[in-house]
């Protein structure tokens, strides 16, 4: 197995646990908070987005789906504290633009040679690892922390929980 293919098996659990976590959240539900001053799932959700995109650009520019004109600045921590819903976007919304960033890391990353992800990391992302694979194989721990502080939402709001 490639490494290309072992990160992309290290993607699909975080996505299939996202998917399912969110499945029966409504999109009033996404403005729950774990805690008082934790972040809600709806400004987690734009974070990770915009995270995976701006992880992948600055191994590869140009090689990621656009994001909505102005979506990086809606999800800051000047921004997190928000809890109105007309500065966030919908469930439906979120997770159209899972799917588009998903789906464009995974291409980016099939590209990929095992010489090519074991290169050196560019300083800007090098937080997620010393090596290109790292970055693309830190989009899976970025997005299973989250949605772990999502289980908690889960069962505050009476959800069973699933996993």
């Amino acid at each position: 197995m490639s490494l290309a293919e072992h990160i992309k098996t290290t993607l699909e659990l975080p996505t299939f646990i996202v998917h399912q976590y969110l499945e029966d959240l409504s999109d009033a539900d996404l403005f729950v908070r774990p805690a008082e001053k934790m972040n809600h799932i709806a400004w987690q959700l734009g974070h990770l987005i915009q995270s995976e995109h701006f992880h992948v650009t600055q191994v590869f520019p140009g090689t990621m789906p656009a994001l909505p004109d102005g979506f990086q600045e809606q999800y800051t921590k000047e921004t997190a504290a928000s809890q109105n819903p007309a500065d966030f976007h919908t469930k439906a919304e979120y997770l159209q633009l899972i799917q588009e960033q998903r789906q464009g890391t995974l291409k980016v990353l099939a590209g990929l040679s095992d010489p090519q992800l074991m290169q050196p990391a560019p300083e800007t992302v090098s937080y997620l690892g010393p090596t290109v694979g790292c970055i693309f194989a830190g989009e899976s721990t970025h997005w299973m922390m989250h949605a772990g502080q999502w289980a908690v939402v889960r069962r505050n709001l009476g959800k069973p929980p699933l996993f």
